[in-house]
């Protein structure tokens, strides 16, 4: 396969081998913790209590705020129609959610209605197909209708 290596098969060839050499992790010392000074010494205040007591410490200097940057003026114009905006898409939502609920309303009303039809058809439907006594119909007393309506009691 390798013609030019079959030749020298009984010569040795060295060999050099190569050793990772393993990296040593640095060992952070801590910083020595040394006493600072402040920069200037600050001046020693008594105050004398209402009672006659004496409290004597350092006047500590509060931390001012940065100062604030001044923020160019927004004209009344984009805030108006900033806000008109803002009311339009209020008005469109709010009409949007009042004809949903128109709809949802006249649904509703219609389920009752369909309801009640049906009932009042089913009740109908039981009179008329009940297995009561009249077969064939209703029959009605003429007679004594008309001598009740005539008041005839005779």
């Amino acid at each position: 396969m390798y013609p030019e290596l079959a030749h020298n098969t009984t010569e040795q060839r060295s060999v050099e081998v190569h050793h990772p050499t393993p990296i040593q992790p640095t060992v952070m010392a801590p910083a020595p913790m040394v006493a600072m000074q402040p920069g200037h010494v600050p001046a020693v205040a008594s105050i004398v209590l209402p009672d006659g007591r004496v409290v004597t410490g350092y006047a500590i200097d509060h931390a001012r705020p940065e100062p604030v940057t001044v923020k160019p003026p927004v004209s009344r114009t984009a805030v108006n129609v900033a806000l008109g905006g803002v009311g339009f898409l209020a008005v469109c939502g709010g009409l949007l959610l009042l004809t949903s609920f128109i709809a949802a309303l006249t649904a509703f009303i219609t389920q009752l209605i369909t309801l009640a039809a049906v009932i009042f058809g089913g009740w109908i439907a039981v009179q008329i197909f009940s297995a009561s006594g009249h077969k064939g119909g209703t029959t009605v007393n003429i007679r004594k209708a008309v001598i009740k309506r005539n008041k005839f009691f005779g």
